[in-house]
Parts: C-alpha cells; sequence; structure tokens
C-alpha cells in the first residue's frame, strides 16, 4: 500500500446505509476490518442521534457494537463551547446530547452564548427566526456541518448546510462548523485513529477535504452521493472503489 495506515475512518451515510437501505456488503467489510485487527471509526457528520443511537442504527444495518467507535459532528460541536454557556440548539437528541456532556445548557429563551445548529426535520420559519435574533444579539453561530444534502433510501434530501444558509443569509454572519471536512471533527479522527489512517466517504467536498484536513489517504466509494459520471473528482481519491467491500478488496486485497 505504500505507507501503514493506524486506522480506517468510515463515514455512514452513502458508505454504510442510504436511509432505511444497507449498503450492499457493508456489514461483511467492517467485520473484516475488525477480524484484521484494523481500528475504526465511524465519522459521520450528521447530528441528528447520539453514539448509542447511531450504534443502535448501525446494529440494524448488522454492525453490532459500536458505540465506541462512533464519532460525529454533534461531538465535535461540544468541544466548541464551554462549561455553563447557555446554548440555542437547533437540532435533535445528538447535539443536545453533545451539549450536556459539554457541562452546556440548553435554553429556549434569554441570552444565549451561541446557537448551534444540527439537522432538525422540524426546522421553521419561527426556528430561523430565533437563531436569527439570537446571533444578531451576539452569540456564537456554530453548525456541526454544512452538508447541503445527505442519500436517503428513496433520493438524496436537503442536508443541515440548507437550514444553516438560510440562517447565514439573514444575519450576514458565516458559522463555525464543527463537522467534516473541518479540524475539530479532525482533532477526534486523530486522537481515536492516530495520525496516518485512510477516511472512507462519498462525497470529495466533505471527505475528500477532510482526508486533506486530518493528513489521512482518501478512499472514495460511489454507493452515495458521487457516481462513476462524475469522475475525475477534487480532491484526487488515493482509492477508488463502487462500494466499502470494494475498497476492503482494493486496499487489503481478496
Amino acid at each position: 500500500m505504500g505507507r501503514q495506515l493506524t486506522g480506517w475512518a468510515l463515514d455512514l451515510d452513502g458508505v454504510i446505509w442510504r436511509g432505511t437501505e444497507t449498503v450492499p456488503g457493508s456489514p461483511g467489510a467492517v467485520a473484516r476490518l475488525r477480524d484484521a485487527g484494523i481500528p475504526i471509526a465511524f465519522v459521520t457528520n450528521s447530528a441528528l442521534r447520539t453514539p448509542r443511537q447511531v450504534a443502535a442504527k448501525l446494529e440494524s444495518h448488522g454492525i453490532p457494537d459500536a458505540e465506541s467507535e462512533v464519532i460525529s459532528a454533534a461531538m465535535a460541536a461540544g468541544r466548541m463551547v464551554g462549561a455553563g454557556d447557555r446554548i440555542l440548539v437547533i437540532g435533535g437528541d445528538g447535539v443536545l446530547a453533545a451539549m450536556r456532556d459539554a457541562g452546556a445548557e440548553s435554553v429556549d429563551d434569554g441570552p444565549v452564548d451561541a446557537v448551534v445548529m444540527g439537522i432538525d426535520q422540524r426546522f421553521d420559519y419561527e426556528a430561523m427566526t430565533r437563531a436569527m435574533r439570537a446571533i444578531d444579539a451576539g452569540a456564537r453561530f456554530i453548525a456541526t456541518n454544512t452538508d447541503s444534502t445527505f442519500p436517503a433510501a428513496d433520493g438524496m434530501v436537503p442536508g443541515n448546510g440548507a437550514l444553516v444558509a438560510s440562517v447565514a443569509t439573514a444575519t450576514g454572519r458565516a458559522p463555525e462548523v464543527a463537522g467534516k471536512p473541518h479540524e475539530p471533527i479532525a482533532d477526534l479522527v486523530r486522537a481515536r485513529l492516530g495520525d496516518d489512517g485512510l477516511m472512507i466517504g462519498d462525497r470529495p467536498d466533505t471527505d475528500g477535504l477532510f482526508a486533506t484536513t486530518v493528513g489521512y489517504q482518501f478512499g472514495l466509494v460511489l454507493s452515495g452521493v458521487t457516481a462513476n459520471a462524475d469522475l475525475p473528482v477534487e480532491p484526487n481519491p488515493d482509492y477508488t472503489a463502487d462500494d466499502l467491500a470494494g475498497m476492503v478488496d482494493l486496499v487489503l486485497g481478496r
């Protein structure tokens, strides 16, 4: 392979699953990595779920015992706030749990230290207004991620970046971003897997750029957002395969 890799960082949407659909071969590919003693981390920009909930979803897709291997953009956002900070959370259980773990207080009104936005399918005009007013009053603006879309079983759906863009437009402020391809989540991955790993994902604009940020090689799979017709892409992947199973065959050998 050219250099020794300390671990594999695996994206979820488009790599392990597409909505409720398991990407064929992904459970067996993960089992093969585990059997080979290769450290892995499931690295997701989705902030919807807690690590325990992500692990439960992984188990429903045939990948058990993964809670300790989960790294999420919500966890990275939790490292960006301080104990005792008052936080206006727009997002699901994952963001709320990360704020609690950081010792911050989630509040619905009054002055706040930061607005933290993660994907929230209940997001509406009222939530946009509350976020805008808090940021205009001086609160930090933190986004778990700015993915514009993500793949579901029945096609693409809007991602957190679409929600964040509305607040950025209303305030004229760009957010600080926790998730891929930015440094807060890169710190978590390096701490878990070391300094010389392989990032597997389906999006050059997040997973590929993240591989550069964290200092890893980039393995592009064509089972999610990126299709064969989209090639070539930037950054140029070190490895390209149809799916995770194909990637494991390519890198480890059949």
